[in-house]
């Protein structure tokens, strides 16, 4: 006997929150069209050499199974540099903050020696003593102790340098990457849509499933165009094309990525699972079924059911570059600091709303506000913070505030390795005297041409003098 309407129209809405135990699970795993998404892709420039070797190994198992959108293709071809150089800028700026916390520590001992000599000198006029404390604590002895601390720092930094064999010099010249995707692909990629398709998809997406939160990709309303607001409906639209091509009674379709946002996923319940709408869509569409599945789940599944050999170490990394796409979600109340800021994404379009409403026209410097990696997310949330402080633009519903800094005004350093005002020109910053500024700031200035420099100067200083107001 047939389930009555009610339960066959909201099928998708009653099952159960899948998980990898799923008896259903395998058949995915042995029939379904394979699709990853763009993060995915580009997870392999992150990877060390080693693991990524194991992870093309390992696609290399369902090879024939795997298909690529064209949106997926052409987000790869263009974000390929951007994540070696977000890389490169982490382990850089890794680099200069320890030398500078074992420079201040360095000196903070020198300086406490100093001290404790002067009480000598004051009260107990005793040679031997000062003699001794000059002898344990002298210049010399302190920096060959902490040459040993630099040394093992150091080590460890061109360790994790030198196990990534890729720069972005790479991707211009001989990028070895690419063409074992493509090798991956063949010629299972999808065409590029006509400008009419394209737009009917846009409008679509802008004008009605985006106002409506209707999955996927709602989250990313507001990006600097219809097209960057629309990538994750694009890809969508050419799932569902190619699922309903696939052969009748075998139309599944695994769909892999590292965007476990709120328009993919359901989380008004306290569960995670894909939005019921999603696995609806496609089945009324298409006919076919869906399931979706972070890396390190499908992953872990080729390695079950197919017996591809990843290594634990492997697995490791797998879920490590997953996790810096997935940040803890924001709670009501929740204040973005330097310190978490890496740790959370910025939501839908903020970090390009605020670009627009600083006044910044820069590409390199909307490249940055653009960036899906954590590196980036120190910069964009400052300038979230900066402009909703200043009042550059109104703060929309459910943004959190921000309380991050780029300089300060004042006679001491927040930390030690911020900088005096007096290292940038008279001419570009005021107070240069009685300012410190931020070394991650400095690095934003480095990227941007001299017409963003002068906004972001004029942001910081306004901001600086902003805070150093009396409140109550």
């Amino acid at each position: 006997m047939e389930d009555p309407a009610l339960l066959r129209r909201f099928h998708a809405w009653l099952q159960p929150v899948p998980s990898p135990q799923d008896t259903v699970r395998l058949a995915f795993f042995q029939d379904a069209l394979i699709v990853l998404d763009t993060n995915v892709l580009l997870s392999l420039y992150e990877y060390t050499a080693e693991s990524r070797e194991e992870v093309l190994t390992a696609l290399g198992q369902v090879s024939e199974r795997l298909w690529m959108p064209y949106q997926v293709g052409l987000e790869f071809v263009r974000g390929r540099r951007s994540v070696l150089e977000s890389r490169k800028r982490v382990l850089s700026d890794a680099s200069k903050s320890v030398n500078a916390k074992l420079t201040a520590a360095r000196n903070a001992i020198i300086e406490a020696k100093d001290t404790v000599r002067a009480q000598l000198q004051k009260y107990a006029r005793v040679p031997a003593d000062i003699d001794s404390l000059e002898q344990l604590v002298s210049e010399g002895a302190v920096n060959e102790h902490f040459a040993v601390y630099r040394d093992a720092f150091k080590a460890h930094l061109d360790m994790l340098k030198n196990g990534h064999d890729l720069t972005p010099v790479n991707v211009d010249t001989a990028d070895p990457i690419l063409p074992q995707v493509a090798d991956l692909y063949g010629d299972r990629v999808g065409l590029q849509p006509d400008d009419q398709l394209l737009q009917q998809r846009l409008d679509e997406a802008v004008a009605f499933r985006f106002p409506n939160q209707i999955p996927p990709g709602f989250k990313d309303f507001g990006k600097d165009t219809p097209m960057k607001a629309a990538g994750d409906f694009l890809i969508w639209e050419e799932v569902i094309e190619q699922a309903a091509l696939l052969p009748e009674g075998s139309r599944r379709v695994l769909f892999v990525s590292n965007d476990v946002k709120e328009d993919w996923y359901d989380v008004s319940h306290g569960k995670q699972r894909p939005w019921p709408a999603l696995l609806d869509e496609i089945q009324r569409r298409a006919g076919a079924e869906l399931r979706l599945e972070t890396p390190p789940d499908f992953y872990a599944g080729v390695g079950e059911y197919l017996n591809a050999d990843l290594a634990d170490d492997t697995y490791a990394e797998i879920r490590r570059v997953s996790e810096t796409f997935a940040p803890p979600a924001l709670d009501d109340g929740t204040v973005v600091t330097a310190r978490t800021a890496v740790k959370v994404a910025p939501l839908g379009g903020l970090p390009i709303t605020a670009y627009r409403s600083a006044g910044l026209t820069s590409a390199a410097v909307r490249s940055t506000m653009e960036s899906l990696y954590p590196a980036d997310r120190l910069t964009q949330w400052w300038l979230i913070g900066v402009t909703a402080q200043l009042q550059r633009r109104e703060t929309t519903e459910g943004e959190p505030r921000v309380d991050i800094a780029a300089a300060v005004r004042g006679s001491d350093a927040p930390a030690p390795d911020w900088k005096p005002g007096t290292v940038l020109p008279s001419g570009e910053w005021i107070h240069r005297e009685s300012s410190w500024i931020a070394p991650w700031f400095f690095d934003l200035l480095g990227s941007a041409p001299q017409s963003d420099r002068g906004v972001l100067c004029a942001l910081a200083s306004e901001q600086a003098a902003e805070n150093q107001r009396p409140t109550g």
